[in-house]
């Protein structure tokens, strides 16, 4: 099997997880900047937190299947579970956002960056083994460093709105953890540039 139908249904379901989450933008009901910050509060801020995410997803999708030649019905399930933790997105921007960043809401959007995570991990994994060992997938990443601490930035943090609960300063280690994550993610997977400039 090609890639193509996967890859154009993974963009249309990133493309409504984006627009979904800002439709739960609420409009101001004034025309001034400070009407704008009481309407959508840090609304704009949680959006643009997610979105970053859902742009990092679809950027090393992009990237994988560049280098993905072969697809069999386990790589399909596999991109299906990452797009099944994606979708969760916009509910949990939204209940974060709604509970001003309550601890429950926190580590549920923690728990899902880590499931989104591992989801993308087993799909780099299936598809390395759907094309054996002269996957050119496999040649390109190597080690997975960066996915590694990604990993232990987002149990840091979701450990830390658990446990630590003075002020609240759990919850904003958390949520710092998260962004940390963001920008480490923000420049495409360079391996795979790598591996193209290589060739």
């Amino acid at each position: 099997m090609t890639t193509g139908r996967l890859e154009a249904f993974s963009d249309g379901v990133l493309a409504i997880i984006i627009t979904i989450m800002v439709l739960e933008l609420k409009a101001p009901e004034g025309t001034r900047i400070t009407d704008l910050g009481h309407a959508t509060g840090t609304g704009l801020l949680t959006y643009l937190l997610s979105f970053v995410y859902v742009g990092i997803y679809w950027n090393n999708h992009q990237h994988t299947f560049q280098l993905t030649q072969k697809i069999n019905g386990r790589v399909l399930w596999a991109n299906l579970a990452l797009l099944f933790f994606l979708s969760l997105l916009p509910f949990a921007t939204t209940w974060m956002d709604d509970s001003e960043f309550a601890r429950t809401p926190v580590v549920f959007y923690g728990v899902l960056l880590l499931l989104i995570s591992l989801a993308y991990f087993v799909l780099q994994r299936v598809i390395k083994t759907a094309e054996g060992d002269d996957s050119a997938l496999r040649v390109a990443l190597g080690g997975d460093r960066k996915g590694k601490i990604s990993v232990v930035l987002y149990i840091v943090g979701i450990v830390a709105a658990l446990v630590v609960t003075a002020a609240d300063a759990g919850v904003w280690i958390a949520l710092s953890l998260f962004v940390v994550v963001a920008i480490l993610w923000i420049i495409p997977d360079s391996r795979i540039d790598r591996y193209y400039n290589d060739q």
